[in-house]
């Protein structure tokens, strides 16, 4: 993970059709010319800036970065301030040339585009953080474990420790699973998962049923699940079959984690 300042400034270059400039610290630096100052509504047209940063161009922000890392074709840029703060740079290819769009995660569904295992003798009572907005919250039923509610950054269920959030599982019925790839939001969750220690997704379904959509290109939506994976391999997907199942995942995996960072 890279970090760093994030510097917008105006084009001096008054035949340009792009009049910003971005200066992006991701790798040794990247600098682009931008159409937009940010990606509030639309994807923001970007273009390497290959002539250099020019002496003098007037700096209309320059905001520290919490997050600025490359993930395959993209780079993930969170900027260290409450809002217009998550954003991606995704490199791409428009009529077999190549492309820079800058975009949020409104913006893109507008687009449309081994550690020890614990045994379980050893899981200690934990307390899982429920995010508020979980309308039918998992109840852990016969299990060592006390729910609380909590506005999480990230996932539906969580364990902290010190008060530092170390794990955290998104849970998915199939069928939202398959809409948020099929409009892109799921890339940005997994973004904001990223940004925890441990992260996974859990899917109350089976991974055969992704090839039995009816309304939807099965291979495509597969296909849109294996790139997620390779960009983001530290984010484990599992599908448990139903929601019973997907309980029983979260717990272990949670109580796996809490009881690891305790050891």
């Amino acid at each position: 993970m890279e970090r760093g300042t994030f510097v917008v400034a105006r084009n001096p270059d008054p035949e340009s059709k792009l009049p910003f400039l971005l200066s992006v610290p991701v790798g040794g630096g990247m600098l682009l010319k931008a159409r937009d100052t940010w990606p509030r509504s639309a994807r923001v047209y970007c273009h390497p800036l290959e002539s250099g940063w020019p002496e003098g161009a007037e700096v209309l922000e320059r905001v520290t970065t919490s997050v600025c890392r490359r993930r395959g074709p993209a780079v993930d840029l969170v900027l260290d301030r409450p809002r217009l703060a998550r954003s991606q740079f995704v490199f791409t290819e428009v009529r077999g040339r190549p492309a820079i769009f800058w975009q949020t995660q409104k913006a893109a569904r507008a687009a449309n585009p081994g550690a020890r295992v614990p045994r379980k003798r050893a899981v200690a009572d934990i307390t899982v953080l429920v995010d508020t907005r979980e309308r039918y919250p998992f109840r852990f039923a016969q299990r060592r474990v006390e729910a609380e509610r909590a506005a999480l950054p990230a996932g539906d269920y969580a364990v902290a420790s010190g008060g530092t959030i170390i794990a955290t599982v998104e849970r998915k019925t199939l069928e939202d699973f398959v809409t948020c790839l099929s409009d892109g939001t799921l890339a940005f969750q997994m973004q904001r998962l990223a940004e925890v220690p441990l992260a996974a997704i859990v899917v109350e379904g089976r991974y055969s049923e992704l090839f039995r959509l009816q309304h939807v290109d099965s291979g495509w939506i597969a296909d849109v699940l294996s790139r997620l994976h390779a960009r983001y391999p530290e984010i484990q997907v599992t599908f448990a079959d139903s929601r019973k199942f997907a309980e029983e995942w979260t717990y272990r995996f949670l109580a796996s984690a809490f009881t690891d960072d305790q050891d």
